[in-house]
């Protein structure tokens, strides 16, 4: 049986008590330059896109699903977007909100339940992810799950005051 459950953490869907978490994520700076983020969210507008978040992937091409450990305290959202079921593709993101929660299972985890998620339940036949080149630690994550580095994508994001370029990691699906 087919689970989004692992040894650590299971993925679930975001519901309106993540309004707090979710206005802590969206509005740290530190993670904008990936969620290309350019001003703070205010809560009333985070609690319009809960209230949405129900919404099926196959109308808003895209599934954001909270990352909580067995004793449900939610450390980060792991995303579908781009759904293409024409192509059968899917672009995947992740985020661990807190440092103190990283490089202990947790990412390997969730992208791993993602993508066998996206593969078996959704019928894709890729996912793909986008990391900055200086971002080490998701290179290694989907570099060790089997994710194949593809292309760059020069100078790609602009932020404080210099382009960065963006590497194109793919998974194929058998």
């Amino acid at each position: 049986m087919w689970s989004l459950k692992g040894e650590q953490i299971y993925l679930r869907a975001m519901e309106p008590k993540d309004l707090d978490f979710l206005y802590d994520l969206e509005n740290n700076p530190e993670i904008w330059e990936i969620s290309g983020t350019t001003s703070p969210y205010s809560k009333h507008v985070l609690q319009l896109y809960l209230e949405n978040a129900h919404k099926d992937i196959y109308e808003v091409k895209q599934l954001r699903l909270c990352i909580c450990n067995l004793k449900g305290m939610v450390l980060g959202l792991i995303d579908l977007f781009d759904f293409d079921p024409k192509n059968l593709r899917v672009g995947m993101g992740i985020v661990v909100n807190q440092k103190i929660n990283r490089n202990k299972g947790v990412g390997t985890e969730a992208v791993e339940i993602l993508t066998s998620y996206a593969f078996s339940v959704l019928g894709m036949r890729q996912v793909y992810a986008n990391v900055l080149e200086e971002n080490a630690p998701s290179i290694h994550l989907f570099s060790k799950l089997g994710f194949e580095k593809v292309g760059i994508k020069k100078d790609w994001i602009y932020s404080n005051g210099a382009f960065k370029n963006e590497i194109l990691f793919q998974k194929m699906n058998g």
